[in-house]
């Protein structure tokens, strides 16, 4: 049995996102979504019981599924999501995302991303207007460094086996010319090792902008979701202090998942 966890404030993002797990999920039946909500005021108990359970009607209606809901008391958001990740083994968080301007993506966008860098559980960030279709095509952007100990293999095979995608495994570097090197090459036969019965194509780009051509090659290929490997320093943190991967984060219609090494 799989546990997603989706994060609930009420907001237009959130309920959005509530609303692309419970699609994405749908017809699943060995796993169990869980409308999670943390209340500062303790007056807030019934009301926030009352919404979250017309949430899950509203979300049943169109989207079978197991789906039950959770409200707890505390002050800190994200220590309360780890918990309830912990406690009930959860294999994937689900949240929302927006702010597209400074001040929004400071007070906004910021829980995604403090959640990544806990190194918690994989985490889909939900662009504020992404609404689920058929996921056809999977894009993992890899440095492919050391892939054997680096990629998470769990949280992306729990995706493949889902949807049933092409995979496209992508690679930016602007040393790439018309071969690849023969430590490509290694750590390209190293992934096939991983992910070789999901039929994965492989691309090596050869160009400065890393963004750029993400961007490009999300497009190109009409890439459903981007899977992104965060090291050390979260990837998505770093996309806040660029104008392309803001502008990934915030601006992208498609989700981002953040599985850790």
């Amino acid at each position: 049995m799989s546990t997603v966890v989706v994060p609930i404030d009420f907001s237009t993002p959130s309920l959005n996102a509530a609303a692309y797990a419970a699609k994405m999920l749908s017809g699943s039946y060995d796993t169990s979504l869980i409308l999670y909500h943390m209340y500062e005021k303790k007056s807030d108990e019934e009301i926030v019981h009352e919404q979250l359970t017309n949430l899950q009607a509203s979300l049943s209606k169109t989207c079978p599924l197991r789906m039950e809901t959770m409200a707890v008391h505390g002050y800190d958001l994200i220590d309360e999501i780890e918990r309830v990740v912990r406690h009930r083994d959860a294999n994937l968080v689900v949240m929302g995302i927006t702010g597209k301007t400074a001040l929004e993506q400071v007070f906004i966008g910021s829980n995604p991303l403090k959640l990544i860098d806990k190194k918690v559980t994989p985490v889909l960030i939900v662009p504020p207007e992404a609404n689920f279709k058929d996921v056809t095509n999977i894009a993992l952007a890899s440095d492919f460094k050391e892939v054997r100990i680096t990629t998470p293999s769990a949280p992306i095979k729990f995706l493949l086996d889902l949807f049933l995608p092409s995979l496209h495994i992508v690679n930016v570097d602007s040393e790439h010319y018309i071969s690849i090197t023969p430590e490509y090459q290694q750590e390209k036969e190293a992934m096939d090792d991983i992910f070789g019965k999901y039929n994965p194509e492989y691309y090596f780009i050869g160009m400065n902008d890393f963004f750029d051509a993400i961007e490009k090659f999300i497009e190109d290929k009409r890439i459903d979701i981007l899977i992104t490997i965060p090291r050390q320093y979260s990837f998505l943190s770093r996309i806040l202090k660029e104008r392309h991967t803001r502008k990934l984060a915030y601006y992208t219609h498609i989700p981002i998942l953040a599985a850790h090494e």
